[in-house]
């Protein structure tokens, strides 16, 4: 395949700093007023993690963003801080970027035929290397508290002990004790290929080297039987599937699997665990946001082997599969709209939290999402007045 001059102006024409923010979680806060500016936030209450502020939203050429703080920048900027959530490789940042700009344009990756030895080294050096870490099976008889704070019983880790780990980082200077390790892999026999790893104080992060393109954390609780599970569950994280399967547990029979893909979606991920599962339907477990919604249209239009593109609206989604293009509510559920404008063979469920809760583990735990009122038109113009005023890119 020839090389072809990236053009960016082009790209950001197609792709806007809300397309890439609504894909890394963020959310439209209509606190803020919906206007020339609107805002968007990452995190809901105390963990509201990020903010930033969009001009001319309706205009993705001209999109230009802002934080509290002083930073500010276009689309790329915001690519750029993020890069580690989106599979690419790429000799530097702008290769980089523009994989993932023309990801979210629906062209093709650009390729770079000069950096293929690039590549193959970096594929190499990030491999996951098993001896940095000591690894140790969990205690039925000192279940670790981080378990019980999170909501999940002594009962439910021990069903699942088989998959999970302790895992001590052996080059941590900062932290000399064990995190819970949830093991990540491709197939039975494959190995570990990396670890989601949680700990005391909120603390998540992966084992160096992880694989998060072709594997997962995979709990299969047919005793191995692959051909025996019947349903797979998605989640986007192992605590989130750890509560969904406590929560649900009198409905289910030993002929599932659990999947957590770790908060980062990768078609490989999905289609390395059907392929394990063959007599399988896959389940859309994922939280109830505007995210977790687009990553149940990707888990859909994977196990029903069909393209799709998704872009977010002012009332929901819009998507073009099919030589079709429709729009969704994310409230509702996603196959039966999807049904209703293109022919499909319905191989994917929907079992999401209840919708006062953002995610299962916070079902578990009681903790509804906050809801917030809208302002009234003095509280919108005069905060839209104090944004706009600091606004100067």
């Amino acid at each position: 395949m020839a090389n072809y001059q990236v053009n960016f102006k082009e790209l950001k024409s197609r792709v806007g700093i809300d397309d890439i923010a609504y894909a890394l979680g963020y959310r439209l806060d209509r606190k803020a007023g919906v206007g020339k500016y609107i805002e968007l936030v990452l995190g809901d209450g105390r963990d509201r993690r990020d903010t930033i502020i969009v001009s001319n939203h309706r205009d993705k050429a001209s999109q230009v963003f802002f934080r509290r703080d002083g930073s500010k920048g276009d689309v790329v900027t915001l690519i750029r801080e993020n890069l580690n959530s989106f599979i690419v490789s790429g000799k530097n940042d702008w290769q980089k970027v523009a994989k993932v700009m023309a990801r979210f344009a629906n062209l093709p990756e650009p390729e770079f035929r000069e950096d293929s030895e690039y590549v193959k080294s970096a594929q190499v050096s990030h491999v996951f290397d098993e001896s940095r870490y000591e690894v140790k099976p969990v205690d039925p008889d000192r279940i670790p508290r981080i378990f019980s704070q999170r909501g999940i019983a002594d009962e439910t880790v021990r069903s699942l002990a088989p998959f999970l780990s302790l895992i001590r980082d052996t080059k941590n200077e900062n932290f000399d004790g064990y995190n819970i390790g949830f093991p990540y892999t491709e197939y039975a026999e494959s190995g570990v290929k990396g670890y989601e790893i949680r700990g005391m104080g909120g603390y998540k992060s992966k084992a160096a080297g992880t694989n998060s393109s072709s594997a997962a954390w995979v709990a299969d609780l047919s005793g191995g039987n692959n051909e025996a599970v019947k349903s797979v569950f998605f989640c986007e994280s192992a605590l989130d599937a750890m509560a969904f399967y406590q929560m649900n547990r009198t409905r289910l029979d030993n002929n599932i699997a659990l999947v957590s893909l770790g908060g980062t979606f990768s078609d490989g991920q999905i289609t390395k665990a059907m392929e394990r599962f063959p007599n399988a339907r896959a389940f859309d477990c994922f939280d109830n946001d505007i995210a977790g919604r687009i990553y149940g249209l990707r888990l859909m239009a994977l196990v029903e082997n069909f393209p799709i593109k998704i872009s977010k609206t002012e009332n929901g989604l819009k998507v073009e599969a099919k030589e079709k293009a429709f729009e969704l509510d994310p409230e509702r559920p996603l196959s039966a709209q999807v049904g209703e404008n293109i022919s499909i063979r319905h191989r994917m469920g929907q079992w999401t939290p209840p919708k006062a809760f953002k995610d299962w583990n916070d079902c578990l735990m009681n903790k509804p999402i906050e809801r917030q009122l809208n302002p009234n038109k003095h509280e919108r113009d005069t905060n839209l007045a104090e944004q706009r005023k600091s606004f100067k890119i």
